[in-house]
């Protein structure tokens, strides 16, 4: 019986590379699929954990130390939403850009999905995606975020560079299980 409708199904490239990582044993190559499936499903359970727990231990050190009565994600001063002005040379002539750009669209997204003024902080988190609380602790963000709020979420003294590479990797990984990337390439960084 013919296997060929494994390469309409999964696409005769994607399958390719299975069938290489076997020798060219397409049985084998199958296998090896599913428990790339497998493997990623595992994953994804621990790393949506996770992602619930970051995102409400960022939530509580923003909120522990935001002045104001009105939720940080829905003040019009929240570091999600202010602009962040860096310059840079382009070709030799400097331009400015601002870097909160992408972080301030999640948030507007995010408030217009849970009903503009009718939005409450918690269906607000939720909404989120996981890349959006990872921009949280890049550099751009350190002045912003960082300092003055969620360097409280980690022991005194923790690196905001490393948990920006931590979980810079989780989230690479969880983007490449939730694009159906094979799991066993050299090109995956578990080093974490």
């Amino acid at each position: 019986m013919s296997d060929q409708w494994i390469d309409s199904w999964l696409g005769a490239a994607r399958f390719q590379r299975y069938v290489d990582e076997c020798d060219g044993d397409r049985v084998r190559a199958l296998e090896l699929y599913e428990w790339n499936v497998e493997a990623g499903q595992s994953l994804m359970h621990d790393i949506a954990h996770f992602e619930v727990a970051l995102r409400n231990a960022y939530d509580a050190a923003i909120s522990a130390t935001w002045p104001y009565q009105k939720h940080w994600l829905l003040h019009s001063e929240s570091p999600a939403v202010m602009p962040i002005w860096r310059t840079r040379l382009v070709k030799g002539i400097k331009r400015g850009s601002d870097v909160n750009y992408r972080t301030r669209k999640n948030v507007d997204d995010a408030i217009k999905k849970c009903g503009y003024g009718n939005a409450n902080p918690g269906k607000v988190i939720a909404e989120l995606s996981f890349g959006f609380w990872r921009q949280l602790t890049t550099n751009a963000m350190e002045k912003s975020v960082w300092v003055p709020h969620l360097h409280t979420a980690f022991p005194q003294g923790t690196s905001r560079s490393t948990i920006d590479t931590q979980i810079s990797a989780v989230n690479r990984l969880r983007n490449r299980i939730a694009h159906h990337e094979p799991l066993f390439t050299s090109t995956v960084d578990l080093s974490i």
